[in-house]
């Protein structure tokens, strides 16, 4: 564990062909930013998307499901892609696609065309971020890929956080459609600076293309289209409850074992799982999964508890957790002048532990909280989630030479993606489930017939006898005890989920020191 992984060679200058790598990062990064947020906007816009287009929310959620589905099985398609089409040629038609597709999506008339402008717009907009990520590392020599790393992990981090806020804004001052064509000016830019500063390689232009993985790429679509389906509609059909769901879940399992054998075994595979063989590069596939988990789960189960508990508004949700982008912002700066200096396992252990702490300070959280009693700790959560991306970059991709980049980089972002989901699929069935228990432990706590229940009942209903009178109050009396009840009960669910989320966060610490030591300044990041 104490040996040291031996540095990639510099080939940047052959990519960036005398463009300052920074005109580099800002072309690139606008395509990601722009692609990540627009996946936090949508989401707050769901219910307003299901009152415009005559949709009840059940069937808006498909608008969700549908980009994350084409998003996920274009995500490793990504190198052969770009081999095949050239990088830059490829990734400029994935923004016009993309950019397009957010015109569509803004002007649909109904749901049908909605859903089928969100496909094209998420097999767009899934190789933006590997594409990005491939460009931005190799564009700047090995020495200074720790201020790559935090440029990526800006775009990443900070737009999901940003995401709300802004959508919140758009939706409620002009309409959800215009959470869709705010990406149509940053498209166009997009497009713009990566013609003129973004330029392939030799490896690539010389590139020997293998014939396109068709087995590989259906067993890829049944089991990550399958995956996605059961997460989103699990909860909703109580999971293995329903006959569709095992069925659905069987056809998972053997493509996706299917795929894992091909993509090992066939000698050009679309996804080549061989890179997995570094155990860098292993160790940090677990970590962005868990990642994914951690972050997507607090990003959504937050804005949750502020507008399902608290009476909080889309808008003011986003602004309350909008703090998180602010810490998020503050530790880049930091983490990028560090990652060349700092071993990336402590900066990793750091980040896990502050994230940790944090969480399980949110495990506190009471119906009697004021807007900004948790200023601070979701300032300091984002700050720490800041120490965590970028290492983990850093440790995982240190030692893999240029030509596995785009390879490695489909398959990394993957695993965020696919973490992300279940996270946020686990979340909300745990908040769901945790609920009811806790609602018949504090039934069982203060039973019906108990003096104290019944205080509280004639109390309520005393006070209530003003506006229904003495012989009608009851039953509102009644319903607003309920009401209470089932509020507590939420209350502790995210108790529950937030707490949970810690000791996965502590957990990953050990996993942290599985990782090879990567020398900081020679063999620092490599987030291909």
């Amino acid at each position: 564990m104490s040996t040291a992984a031996t540095a990639p060679a510099d080939h940047s200058g052959e990519v960036t062909q005398g463009v300052n790598p920074w005109l580099i990062a800002a072309s690139v990064m606008l395509a990601t930013f722009m692609e990540v947020l627009d996946t936090a906007i949508a989401s707050v816009a769901l219910p307003y998307i299901a009152g415009s287009l005559s949709a009840s929310n059940d069937e808006a959620t498909w608008v969700l499901t549908s980009y994350l589905v084409a998003n996920a099985i274009v995500l490793p398609a990504s190198n052969w892609c770009s081999l095949r089409f050239g990088r830059k040629n490829f990734l400029v038609g994935c923004v016009i696609v993309f950019t397009i597709a957010s015109f569509a999506c803004g002007a649909a008339p109904t749901l049908g065309l909605m859903l089928l402008a969100r496909i094209v717009q998420g097999a767009g907009g899934g190789a933006l971020q590997p594409l990005s990520q491939a460009i931005l590392f190799e564009s700047f020599p090995p020495a200074k890929r720790g201020a790559a790393a935090a440029v990526f992990a800006f775009g990443v981090v900070v737009a999901p956080v940003l995401g709300p806020t802004l959508g919140g804004w758009l939706t409620d001052t002009y309409s959800w459609r215009y959470a869709f064509y705010i990406n149509i000016p940053v498209g166009i830019l997009a497009v713009f600076m990566i013609s003129r500063f973004v330029h392939d390689p030799p490896y690539i232009k010389n590139a020997k293309v293998p014939p396109f993985d068709n087995l590989g790429f259906g067993t890829l679509v049944v089991w990550t289209g399958c995956l996605q389906v059961i997460l989103d509609k699990g909860q909703e059909d109580d999971w293995f409850g329903a006959t569709w769901i095992r069925w659905a879940f069987c056809f998972m399992i053997t493509a996706f074992v299917w795929w894992i054998w091909i993509s090992w075994r066939k000698k050009n595979p679309l996804v080549n799982l061989r890179v997995l063989m570094d155990r860098n590069f292993a160790i940090g596939c677990l970590l962005i999964f868990l990642f994914g988990v951690a972050i997507y789960s607090t990003v959504t189960v937050l804005p949750l508890f502020f507008q399902e508990l608290m009476g909080y508004t889309a808008f003011t949700a986003g602004i309350v957790v909008a703090p998180r982008g602010l810490g998020a912002i503050c530790g880049m700066p930091i983490i990028g002048f560090l990652s060349n200096k700092v071993d990336p396992r402590l900066l990793l252990t750091f980040g896990f532990v502050v994230f940790g702490l944090t969480t399980l300070y949110f495990g506190n959280v009471t119906l009697q909280l004021s807007p900004t009693s948790l200023l601070i700790p979701i300032l300091i959560t984002g700050f720490g989630l800041s120490f965590v991306f970028v290492p983990i970059t850093t440790a995982a991709y240190g030692t893999l030479p240029n030509e596995q980049i785009g390879n490695a980089s489909g398959l990394f972002n993957l695993m965020r993606n696919v973490g992300g989901s279940i996270g946020i699929s686990v979340a909300q069935t745990l908040l769901t489930r945790r609920s009811a228990v806790h609602q018949n432990l504090i039934i069982n706590s203060v039973p019906v017939t108990g003096q104290q229940f019944q205080n509280s009942l004639q109390s309520t209903t005393g006070f209530l006898s003003g506006f229904f009178g003495p012989a009608n109050a009851t039953a509102p009396a009644q319903a607003t005890l309920y009401r209470e009840l089932q509020r507590q009960a939420s209350n502790w669910a995210f108790v529950d989920v937030f707490r949970w989320l810690s000791l996965l966060s502590f957990a990953c610490v050990v996993a942290v020191w599985m990782l090879k030591k990567v020398k900081p300044g020679k063999a620092p990041v490599g987030a291909h």
